[in-house]
């Protein structure tokens, strides 16, 4: 009986990758179409959460603290405040808030993991005398006391995600810090996630992911379109940023977890023309993605149209669902090992990453986890053309590794980290340093 005990013990502490973990499953399992339902109504309810809107602002905001509070006393919430003064889209001097709740992670708690929404509605009102084509159309200063301003689907949806995740995520412990953002000012020009990300890039707080949602409650266009099944989840360039790498390790843990819908990465900071609070802080060098319905209804959307009774809560529950398996998962796994080399100065200067013998692939990187949290590192393999990692070798518990006989010329190689608890980091992918060509000229 002591043997099979102490046998369990061993199994679970060295969980074998690529394996469910039953805390991220329970958060999966957890999310709930009503909860989802009824934030969405109800935020719905404020005649207008425009940030110029203030009396609405406020009690929207208010109501959004007294939820994450009413989840766990081990949630901090607070407000995070900033002056803002008449411009643009912000027709008069006013407080931006952002309301946070943050729950304070174990091993990894300097390392923080951000699910964020923005909570700002908005009620477009046209000019009367413009003309196409001439400017901007937009009143603002009507639009700014324009009722009603429902947002359901922009973006009541995104922070009945958070509230929810908040909920389910608060009861259990987690390695790293998980800080749940309800943004304003988005609307008006992401005011409050630029305030935010600006402030977190001074601090150098360690980010190592943001998972933004925006525009998820809706699973019908107003061209007829229907996609139930499938959520886009932006990310920028380059090819191998942070935040491409954040938007593939979405795709492989909503496939592993939430097999029915898809995550499907969409290779663009975000749709044409169009921004999000996930962009400041992706230009502040953090991996940040946006998820977002491939079905937007412009009918509804920014007008008093955009209502409960035109949403899909069920569609929102999905994708909230996916956010849980990937934000779960990172909150669990090691941080990514570092593979690019550094000169005397911290400089870098080049990956790790070079032809062994002149003909094999050989790889070195360094950890970033303390090594007993670490059962060893796998490396991954893609075509320079695909999009997504093909092959995956696990290497054990070593920080270099030689492929005989792989050319490093044609194809993109990376390496994870895997957990004693068997969950895995995102993968860290050697890139390719431009060369400088600007030296002294040739003789």
């Amino acid at each position: 009986m002591r043997f099979a005990f102490f046998l369990a013990l061993t199994l679970y502490a060295q969980a074998p990758p690529k394996s469910i973990h039953p805390q991220v499953k329970t958060i999966v399992e957890g999310v709930t179409e009503e909860r989802i339902s009824a934030i969405m109504k109800r935020l719905g309810e404020f005649p207008s959460r425009n940030t110029n809107y203030e009396s609405g602002n406020k009690a929207s905001r208010e109501w959004i603290s007294e939820q994450f509070k009413s989840f766990s006393p081990r949630l901090d919430v607070q407000f995070d405040t900033h002056k803002i003064t008449k411009q643009g889209r912000i027709v008069r001097d006013l407080d931006l808030v952002n309301v946070v709740a943050t729950l304070p992670g174990t091993t990894q708690k300097d390392h923080e993991i951000i699910i964020c929404a923005h909570y700002d509605s908005l009620n477009v009102i046209r000019k009367k005398d413009a003309v196409p084509g001439s400017g901007d159309p937009t009143d603002w200063v009507a639009t700014a006391d324009a009722i009603p301003a429902p947002g359901v689907s922009d973006n009541a949806s995104g922070v009945a995600l958070v509230l929810e995740l908040a909920r389910l995520m608060s009861q259990h412990q987690w390695q790293k810090t998980i800080v749940f953002i309800a943004f304003s000012g988005e609307e008006q020009g992401l005011f409050g996630s630029r305030a935010y990300s600006k402030a977190a890039k001074e601090a150098s707080r360690k980010i190592d992911g943001v998972f933004n949602s925006d525009i998820i409650g809706n699973d019908y266009s107003g061209d007829g379109r229907r996609i139930t099944d499938l959520v886009n989840v932006y990310s920028a360039d380059p090819a191998d940023s942070p935040s491409r790498a954040l938007a593939r390790y979405v795709r492989e843990m909503a496939e592993r977890y939430v097999p029915a819908m898809k995550a499907n990465p969409v290779f663009r900071n975000d749709r044409f023309g169009r921004g999000g609070d996930h962009t400041p802080f992706h230009d502040a060098g953090y991996a940040a993605i946006r998820f977002t319905t491939p079905v937007e209804h412009y009918g509804y959307q920014h007008s008093a149209g955009d209502t409960f009774e035109h949403a899909s809560p069920s569609y929102a529950t999905r994708v909230t669902r996916i956010n849980a398996a990937a934000v779960g998962s990172l909150a669990l796994a090691p941080t990514l090992p570092q593979v690019m080399r550094t000169n005397a100065k911290g400089e870098t200067t080049g990956p790790n990453l070079a032809r062994g013998k002149g003909y094999d692939a050989a790889l070195k990187w360094t950890a970033s986890t303390p090594d007993d949290e670490i059962s060893g590192y796998a490396i991954t393999i893609r075509s320079s053309t695909s999009p997504n990692w093909e092959r995956e070798i696990v290497v054990g518990k070593v920080t270099e590794y030689t492929l005989p006989g792989l050319s490093i010329d044609d194809i993109i190689v990376g390496v994870r980290a895997i957990g004693k608890n068997g969950v895995e980091s995102p993968v860290a992918a050697y890139m390719l340093v431009p060369r400088n060509f600007n030296a002294a000229p040739l003789p």
